[in-house]
């Protein structure tokens, strides 16, 4: 693996910044700049000056579900985490232990049948492992409306490296659209948070231009890294055409998020142009496979077992990313979901 070093506990990002002092906002993150092998140290209020008139910045617009459900198996508490809804109806559920700070491991699950007693008088039962490299996700089935069960009875997904429980608010990015039929991300996309109304409004100003796509992330366990499983998404008509206008005129194709790469490169074919599409993609991004469109990526910080870095190095290289995580320990960048950033762009 790219990073073989271990993050210390204390670089864990426990609370949003905005609550690490008085008059912080969302951007008021660390910023760490790779270019090639050659980092620099930034805040993230000073993005617009560090892109170019001429680039596109592709922002995830999924917004977070309050995904995470108390239940009960025989006497056994359990949480319910709702990852990914099937288009039979059935639902991608991990089942995990509480221990009063979230949620710490995976539950192991007897097996198919196994039941799951929901508030309201809701019932999920499990049927099937997702896939056969492991029984950590299940499909499951629930004899309510499982949107309307999270919505009443849900919290934001939380591990136990956070403080508290936050609020679904501090889990939205600016980004963030209702979906017509209410999908939703298990897990905020989370690079998009530090973004405020004014650091977009200062970046369009400046020539930058964003383009939209969506999908809908699942659950990524802290002590589990396994390749992404499928996901929706979506890439509309207009930005399928900003990203072919963009290239075609020099500028740089700029991923906010790992999530926003998936989809885009999901919608591109073989010769490297963009077109519309939308439904399930399975595509796992590798340096083998490499990237086709995106040039540059702005991404938080992932745990050295993570499979997203490999994706990080088919977008900048093993020794750009080697380089960036060094500095990042050395400078003592926060981790995980309310962490600092990291632009990676070509040398």
């Amino acid at each position: 693996m790219t990073v073989a070093v271990r993050v210390p506990e204390e670089l864990s990002a426990r609370v949003p910044v905005e609550q690490r002092g008085p008059g912080l906002d969302r951007d008021a993150v660390r910023l760490l700049v790779s270019r090639g092998t050659e980092a620099e140290h930034h805040a993230f209020v000073e993005l617009p000056r560090l892109l170019r008139a001429g680039d596109l910045l592709v922002v995830n617009t999924s917004p977070t579900l309050a995904a995470a459900v108390d239940g009960r198996t025989g006497h056994a508490r359990v949480v319910v985490h709702f990852s990914t809804r099937g288009d039979d109806g059935r639902w991608a559920v991990e089942l995990r232990q509480p221990d009063g700070r979230g949620t710490t491991r995976a539950w192991a699950a007897p097996g198919p049948g196994t039941g799951v007693r929901l508030p309201g008088g809701a019932r999920l039962v499990l049927e099937e492992p997702l896939s056969r490299r492991g029984d950590r996700l299940w499909w499951a089935r629930v004899s309510r409306d499982v949107l309307g069960l999270l919505r009443e009875y849900g919290r934001p997904i939380r591990y136990a490296y956070t403080e508290r429980d936050q609020p679904l608010s501090a889990y939205q990015t600016v980004f963030a659209l209702p979906s017509p039929d209410g999908a939703g991300s298990a897990e905020m996309p989370s690079a998009g948070r530090p973004f405020t109304a004014r650091t977009v409004t200062e970046l369009v100003s400046r020539g930058v231009r964003f383009a939209p796509v969506t999908l809908h992330t699942g659950v990524a366990s802290a002590e589990v890294h396994e390749p992404p499983y499928p996901e929706r998404f979506a890439v509309p008509e207009e930005s399928a055409w900003l990203v072919r206008a963009t290239r075609e005129r020099g500028g740089r194709v700029i991923a906010v998020g790992t999530t926003a790469v998936r989809a885009l490169e999901s919608a591109a074919g073989a010769d490297a142009v963009v077109r519309a599409r939308s439904g399930w993609t399975d595509l796992v991004v590798t340096p083998g496979r490499g990237v086709r469109v995106v040039d540059g990526l702005l991404t938080g910080l992932h745990e050295p077992e993570a499979s997203h870095l490999l994706m990080l190095e088919a977008v900048a290289g093993r020794a750009a990313v080697g380089r960036g995580y060094e500095e990042a320990l050395r400078g003592r960048y926060l981790w995980h979901e309310f962490g600092d950033l990291h632009l990676l762009l070509p040398g």
